[in-house]
């Protein structure tokens, strides 16, 4: 018996799905704070997790994030290319202070990058930032001990 065409793209559509769920399921979780703030923060600290990001999800809980861990202390950048929901980005120096924090639109390509070097990058939600009265210079505590050495 022979499974029609469109039948067969749906299907192979779906275990893509799966597996990048699955994929995204298995980072690992960190609790970082802003001030009185916990965040619980999934962790991107390989090339893979940091390429991919948030892309295709369709929402985020509310101090849920991302950080990204990067391999060198330098000038970094994100773009929002295939992620669905709006994103706050902190850059953040090897101290875990706030350097900029920008705002950023779903599925574009523009460029948001830190002022100065930073080693890690903090997304969540748009606005949670500013919601919380939270500019750069603010510390996110539990950021350095989140680092791989």
């Amino acid at each position: 018996m022979s499974l029609p065409f469109s039948f067969m793209r749906f299907l192979a559509t779906l275990s893509l799905v799966a597996s990048s769920a699955l994929a995204q399921q298995q980072l690992p979780v960190v609790q970082l704070n802003a001030g009185m703030h916990l965040i619980h923060a999934e962790v991107a600290a390989d090339y893979g997790s940091r390429m991919t990001g948030l892309m295709h999800r369709a929402s985020m809980p509310s101090n849920a994030g991302m950080l990204f861990i990067f391999d060198d202390n330098q000038r970094q950048c994100m773009w929002m290319k295939n992620t669905l929901i709006p994103l706050s980005v902190a850059f953040i120096d090897e101290e875990g202070k706030i350097i900029n924090i920008e705002e950023m639109a779903p599925q574009t390509e523009d460029s948001h990058c830190a002022t100065r070097p930073s080693r890690y990058a903090l997304e969540m939600n748009k606005g949670w930032f500013a919601a919380r009265g939270i500019k750069p210079g603010a510390t996110i505590g539990g950021i350095v001990k989140s680092a791989p050495r």
